[in-house]
């Protein structure tokens, strides 16, 4: 996988979660051990991805502790991280090109959590509390 091999190139450890194939799976079965992985700290941060980036950002956003951000463009990759501190995103290889996913994945890493009104919300948020 082209973002993988970035990742790596760029110094990342990449811890690969699959699949390794092109037949199609249920991919709850790999996204969530991923999400549960940046839950409970074993890595900092994750990337997920699917054919859209939809279903994989809910299943992400159902472990406790992960704030999954569906990126189609490298503003919504930058205010995912400014605003809601996602560790975690998700995007569709149908969705964006190779080029697009390895600047998505560039621009949330550089981005950095802004606070302030935006940590107030993420308390709310992790709470359930409105």
């Amino acid at each position: 996988m082209i973002v993988a091999a970035h990742l790596r190139s760029a110094g990342y450890e990449v811890v690969d979660f699959g699949t390794d194939s092109e037949v199609p799976v249920d991919y709850p079965d790999f996204i969530r051990p991923a999400a549960e992985s940046v839950a409970n700290g074993e890595t900092g941060l994750g990337i997920v991805l699917g054919g859209s980036g939809n279903g994989e950002a809910i299943v992400a956003n159902k472990v406790k502790g992960v704030r999954c951000a569906v990126c189609w463009n490298e503003d919504s990759a930058r205010l995912g991280k400014q605003h809601n501190n996602a560790n975690v995103i998700s995007f569709g290889e149908r969705m964006v090109s190779e080029e697009e996913a390895i600047r998505i994945v560039d621009t949330w890493l550089r981005a950095e959590f802004e606070g302030g009104r935006h940590q107030r919300r993420i308390e709310k948020i992790e709470s359930g509390g409105a």
